[in-house]
């Protein structure tokens, strides 16, 4: 199963939480987890909550973690510091599945980082 996802900024956390768990109790086998991945090397899938003020430091220590210019690849296409944001988010998590349903923590949400956006991206969920 897989569903699209638009970005409206170059950096932007968006909850996908709901999509993931339409996703989940819409497969046809009962498998006790499940893996949430995004099919980009400039957009990252992480575990973590869903609050706004959150969501903006996530983008903020992004940010400060990985300048925007300097780097060699920008060369090509002027978006390294986007691969490199998505080197520490990971395109991937594995989630618990309990009777058909995502079992998430009482904070946790499943969240798709944005580093290269506006985009559309590919979420599949297996």
């Amino acid at each position: 199963m897989e569903f699209t996802v638009s970005t409206d900024t170059r950096l932007e956390a968006v909850d996908i939480t709901d999509r993931v768990e339409s996703a989940v109790a819409a497969r046809e086998r009962n498998a006790p987890t499940a893996t949430v991945f995004v099919e980009h090397t400039t957009a990252g899938v992480v575990v973590n909550e869903a609050e706004p003020r959150l969501l903006d430091d996530v983008e903020t220590f992004l940010s400060e973690l990985v300048p925007d210019e300097g780097w060699r690849h920008d060369e090509l296409d002027g978006n390294a510091d986007s691969h490199l944001r998505t080197l520490v988010l990971g395109a991937s998590e594995t989630v618990p599945v309990d009777d058909g349903e995502v079992a998430l923590g009482r904070w946790q949400s499943m969240l798709l980082v944005e580093c290269d956006g506006p985009r559309e991206r590919t979420v599949r969920v297996v």
